[in-house]
């Protein structure tokens, strides 16, 4: 998911002298550069957690913000506000030099990335004398022959670029539907329930178009596509139908998934009781249900036919990123095709040698452990740039290489709003403490608790719970802006 920034231009030699080109300064000198993919659960937490005084860092990520992926499906209804979600990047610039920028591949051998910049290209004309590209921070420089690439050197090696929404190929998903992956996601799914209901209560269409604009379909059982679900419900019971009472009758939410059964990796005591909780509250859930594919406004189930919709929502897996697809040299998971293989201890194992390469991490969906494959969850990513961290802030500290220890995940249980104040909360595989799970209005109290404490800095320990108040007390706002 992340990478790095261009910024290059093409020169326009003095007439009579040799054309030359100059690109970005010489690299910091001293200290040894860490360059980490990526500005996720994994990469984020490095970069907040490393040793920024021994180490020259250096993060490249098409996003100049982390994502705090728990609360997006409450950030699309209204129940919190954008920034809430939100953890910026440069917050610790100049510490470190940050690009907003893709990196489309590595050179492992000479260890370098060449990186492609996620803003929009600059084309300002030019008049005169030979122009000069230079970069400010003094850490990139050109790259032979292009003049929108950059490439950057590193000492030492962080892959978390993540992972992107998987489609399994069905025709016309990415072009129609709606994906929850990132705060610009929940930001589009927000403005459009609104415009749905906007465009409903025009008096110049039929009943009939208002069923098919209010009708909201999921596809994708797992804890993102219920959590919107509920969020979803919440809203249309609470907001929608204090200020559209009409309409609100003809809502309909949809979640479909292929699986007998939703929340897949929770217990089974759970999934039955998060079923029977939508159900009675008249969500549909339509499981064992296969998309053909999709066109605007429509969809083609196989077993119920063509299905209209005002929003459809995806959320179904995991595809690899262009990067990890791009690499030949490491080793990849055979089984999911979108990760790169590491060692015990998070390094990434080159396909030529069959060994791991020391400077090179790879950790969060982007990575693999060898003969101990882990859910492709925030918490493992977590976990594993925590142990990161330490390994290279203790080498970074000593004059000789600290002794390492393995990566072993510790299991603290997995949480899911199923709305109306209610949630299910299964430790029935937690590593650690009392085993067990918990439903209802506990479970959800634990539910805002974990997200609260979770919650990186001050200001969003801040803002979550103040927004969490104001919305009980005067409700979400519906301007669409």
């Amino acid at each position: 998911m992340f990478s790095v920034q261009r910024h290059a231009v093409t020169s326009t030699p003095r007439l009579g002298a040799p054309a030359r080109r100059t690109f970005f300064g010489a690299p910091t000198q001293g200290k040894q550069r860490l360059a980490i993919l990526g500005s996720g659960w994994g990469g984020y937490e490095i970069l907040r957690a490393i040793d920024k005084k021994r180490w020259n860092v250096i993060i490249v990520s098409p996003s100049n913000y982390f994502n705090f992926t728990p609360l997006l499906a409450s950030c699309a209804v209204g129940t919190l506000e954008f920034r809430a979600a939100v953890e910026p990047v440069r917050r610790y610039t100049p510490e470190v030099v940050s690009y907003t920028a893709w990196c489309d591949s590595i050179d492992f051998k000479h260890k370098k990335l060449i990186c492609m910049p996620a803003t929009s290209p600059v084309k300002f004309a030019r008049v005169g004398d030979l122009a000069e590209n230079t970069d400010p921070n003094q850490s990139a420089s050109a790259v032979e022959g292009s003049s929108q690439k950059f490439q950057l050197t590193y000492d030492k090696l962080v892959i978390a670029v993540g992972a992107y929404s998987q489609t399994f190929n069905v025709p016309g998903v990415k072009e129609h539907a709606y994906f929850l992956k990132d705060i610009r996601d929940a930001r589009r799914i927000r403005t459009r329930v609104l415009e749905c209901f906007e465009q409903a209560n025009q008096p110049t269409i039929t009943d009939a178009d208002r069923r098919k604009l209010l009708n909201f379909c999921i596809v994708g059982g797992g804890p993102t596509g219920v959590e919107f679900a509920a969020e979803l419900h919440d809203f249309l019971h609470t907001d929608i139908r204090r200020h559209y009472p009409a309409l609100a009758r003809l809502a309909k939410i949809n979640l479909y998934d292929v699986a007998p059964n939703i929340l897949g990796g929770f217990d089974t005591g759970l999934q039955e009781y998060a079923t029977s909780k939508f159900r009675r509250e008249g969500i549909r859930l339509l499981t064992q249900h296969h998309v053909e594919r999709v066109e605007k406004d429509r969809m083609f189930v196989t077993e119920e036919g063509e299905v209209d919709f005002g929003m459809l929502v995806w959320s179904t897996g995991l595809a690899p990123n262009p990067l990890i697809q791009s690499i030949t040299e490491a080793k990849k998971d055979a089984r999911t095709k979108r990760s790169l293989v590491t060692d015990s201890h998070l390094n990434v194992v080159m396909a030529s040698t069959d060994a791991p390469d020391p400077d090179v991490f790879a950790i969060g969906d982007a990575a693999t452990i060898v003969d101990d494959p882990l859910p492709a969850t925030a918490q493992v990513a977590n976990q594993q740039a925590k142990h990161v961290t330490r390994r290279l802030n203790a080498l970074i500290r000593s004059s000789r290489a600290p002794a390492a220890t393995p990566f072993k995940f510790q299991n603290a249980g997995s949480l899911a709003y199923i709305g109306d104040w209610e949630a299910v909360f299964d430790r029935t595989k937690a590593a650690r403490g009392p085993k067990g799970k918990e439903t209802g209005r506990l479970a959800w109290l634990l539910w805002r608790s974990a997200y609260f404490t979770k919650t990186l800095s001050v200001r969003n320990k801040i803002l979550v719970p103040m927004y969490w108040f104001m919305n009980w007390i005067f409700g979400r706002d519906l301007s669409r802006f």
